[in-house]
């Protein structure tokens, strides 16, 4: 196995995983709220520290993984991926646990995923889309279970339709998609409980 495969993950597993952990906790309890990441990890490319840092965390042996055609056409991200968790690759979106997105603006869509069902909704798809920002790209508006009022999050890039596509999401309640955004040294997650609009909505 080359040295690639071995090297880049967390230098102290235990440590690093958990401070990862209690950022997406935090982020997940609280969308929109911008949640402080120190990634610890040096992946292959096109796979970013923060992505890769959250996969870590997360996934595992009985989680499978998909990814999408930017990280599934580079060997060393899914030999990289599988060393550092064990985690088996998903061969359709739908039977992901997790999906690992490194080019957000041209994602299939959300209800490609596992949605989960009434009895089951855990059983669902839960999206880590590598965002090149938290702040500057459109602005989107936030509100529901964990929000005050409302709050404003401005990731990019995302996927197209996305306001549209979250819509969508929202009324599978209890079923549907999770979305963690992971950006340079940061994270924020979009529960399926969240409602989402735009200026231009």
């Amino acid at each position: 196995m080359e040295s690639t495969h071995i090297e880049g993950g967390f230098t102290a597993p235990v440590l690093d995983g958990q401070a990862v952990f209690r950022a997406v906790m935090d982020a997940m309890s609280r969308p929109g709220t911008v949640q402080k990441l120190a990634a610890g990890t040096n992946p292959p490319a096109p796979l970013a520290a923060s992505a890769a840092a959250v996969a870590l965390t997360l996934c595992d042996h009985d989680t499978p993984v998909w990814l999408d055609p930017a990280l599934k056409g580079v060997e060393t991200v899914s030999a990289w991926l599988s060393f550092q968790t064990g985690a088996p690759y998903a061969h359709t979106p739908a039977d992901a646990h997790f999906a690992l997105i490194a080019e957000p603006a041209t994602m299939i869509s959300l209800d490609n995923f596992a949605q989960g069902s009434q009895d089951y909704p855990d059983r669902s798809t839960t999206l880590i889309l590598q965002v090149e920002t938290l702040e500057a790209g459109a602005v989107l508006t936030l509100e529901g279970p964990g929000i005050e009022t409302a709050t404003r999050l401005a990731p990019g890039p995302m996927p197209r339709h996305f306001v549209e596509q979250w819509r969508q999401n929202n009324a599978r309640f209890p079923r549907g998609v999770d979305v963690i955004l992971a950006a340079p040294g940061a994270v924020a997650c979009l529960p399926r409980t969240t409602r989402i609009s735009t200026t231009e909505a």
